[in-house]
């Protein structure tokens, strides 16, 4: 890379440091993630059983009651890609026959809880939905539906559009993290602390939306809203090169940086201030009547965190002052059971000394329990022991594009999986003393993932920083809990808003 191109990625505030890396990891590649066996129940994954789930019902909302608890909701993206096939149909001659996508959407436009917006919207044109349909209009629909002269759902965030129709009011996701924060996520002082991260041109729509739903909800539930938000940050995007590896120049001569994925928001997560932080994704809601399981299991989570929590702790306490046999004996036990850790191969030939250092490093890191629900075949990360660099084996969350499906024994491995990660996450990102974990120390930039996109007909390379779920995560204490299937709901396209589960 020349002087100058190095004197311009400056220039545009990068650091020349890590675009010389990232170049680094176009030209050679991420290494494939050496995953040794699905992590199934009973290895690797936790069920708990009716009892238990009863148990942190009733313990729960005490302890959190005196710390902070954060809902963490990851709600950058535009919802484009929910729209795709009626994009392709405004782009088309009208021909409904043609796109059983959008013949489905037209059959069922009553049941989606936009109805009556779009129906003003067509009204203030001089037309209704009743007029379009006789007319077999349909594009007048469409175009309402997403363009910005409509309602401009093409372009807004999930986080603003209507999924849920109620009686009285439609509910739009935001709304609907309102209310799980209510039923999850009260900590000290009565506050629901809510943080969304917003791309810069949508944070003040989602500041009008939050004004509408904050007051009545603070009235009718006698609680208080904490509701922030963050960007992903500038500096986290990565160098797009050309098909050779060199920086792919703009137009204007100005070198293509892109956004680099989820994983860019553990910069944002790592400035949150929270001694309990729930992550989920802004489209995986549900309306009231089927929010229960999700609620149960949410305090089940947290309270089991909040426990494995406190052993690890004590058993850090513990081995500050001592190495004796009861101290390692109880920290191998916390390892073993609660977290459903492994030890370094050559653990049982180390001195007592050895084995205490070794013992508090394995447990002094955040702590995170990732929800694992049954696979379906919906897309999702899955679960596995990974062998780590030092021998032992570690519970990670691996992609598709990390496993070496080359290789017929890692493509098995990942064929066995019985479980995927649906990004339902409580994490505890404080140590023993109270002070706050460097997230990024924990992130292992092995994990990146190169893609293939183009812009402007030209073909070019992206960097995608180490999933936020994934290799962001990969130097955590993981625990993985199997959780009901009905927690995971996400909306990918407009007609999943047809599904019985967002009726």
């Amino acid at each position: 890379m020349n002087s100058q191109l190095e004197k311009q990625i400056v220039e545009q505030g990068m650091s020349l440091e890590n675009v010389k890396e990232q170049i680094h990891n176009f030209k050679n590649g991420f290494p494939y993630l050496p995953i040794v066996s699905a992590a199934k129940i009973g290895d690797g994954i936790k069920v708990l059983s009716a009892a238990e789930i009863q148990a942190f019902q009733e313990i729960y909302p005490a302890k959190a009651a005196q710390i902070e608890v954060v809902k963490f909701v990851p709600a950058s993206g535009a919802a484009s890609r929910m729209f795709k096939d009626l994009f392709a149909f405004l782009d088309g001659d009208g021909d409904l026959s043609k796109s059983t996508f959008t013949q489905k959407f037209i059959d069922k436009l009553s049941n989606f809880a936009f109805y009556s917006d779009l129906d003003e919207v067509l009204k203030q044109n001089g037309s209704s939905i009743k007029e379009a349909l006789e007319k077999k209009d349909y594009k007048a629909i469409v175009s309402a539906l997403l363009n910005d002269d409509g309602l401009a759902y093409g372009i807004l965030p999930k986080g603003l559009l209507k999924f849920h129709h109620y009686e009285d009011h439609d509910r739009t996701p935001t709304y609907e993290h309102f209310i799980e924060g209510i039923q999850y996520a009260i900590g000290e002082d009565n506050y629901v602390r809510l943080h969304f991260t917003v791309s810069p041109e949508h944070e003040s729509k989602f500041k009008e939306e939050v004004l509408k739903i904050k007051r009545p909800l603070e009235k009718e539930f006698n609680v208080k809203f904490e509701v922030t938000y963050s960007q992903q940050k500038k500096s986290t995007d990565t160098i797009a090169v050309n098909m050779d590896n060199t920086p792919f120049l703009e137009e204007d001569g100005s070198i293509l940086f892109r956004p680099a994925g989820h994983g860019a928001l553990l910069e944002n997560l790592n400035e949150i201030d929270g001694d309990l932080i729930f992550i989920k994704n802004i489209d995986n809601v549900v309306p009231d009547r089927l929010k229960e399981e999700t609620k149960k299991y949410k305090i089940a989570v947290g309270g089991l965190l909040l426990e494995i929590q406190e052993k690890v702790f004590d058993a850090l306490e513990r081995l500050e002052n001592s190495y004796s046999e009861a101290d390692l004996k109880f920290a191998e036990t916390v390892i073993a059971q609660d977290l459903d850790g492994k030890l370094r191969e050559d653990y049982e030939s180390l001195e007592a000394k050895e084995k205490g250092k070794y013992l508090f490093q394995k447990l002094n890191r955040p702590i995170r329990i990732c929800g694992m629900v049954k696979n379906t075949g919906e897309p999702g990360g899955g679960p596995f022991w990974v062998k780590e660099d030092d021998g032992s084996l570690t519970l990670q969350i691996a992609e598709t594009a990390q496993i070496n499906l080359d290789d017929e024994a890692q493509r098995e491995i990942m064929q066995s999986s019985t479980h995927f990660n649906p990004v339902d996450l409580v994490c505890s990102i404080k140590d023993y003393k109270g002070k706050k974990f460097d997230l990024l120390a924990f992130r292992d930039m092995r994990t990146g993932f190169v893609t293939e996109k183009s812009k402007g007909g030209r073909d070019l390379k992206a960097q995608e920083l180490p999933g936020l779920w994934n290799g962001a995560m990969a130097g955590w204490n993981t625990v993985f809990v199997e959780v009901p299937l009905i927690t995971f709901n996400p909306v990918k396209t407009v007609n999943d808003l047809l599904r019985d589960e967002h009726q």
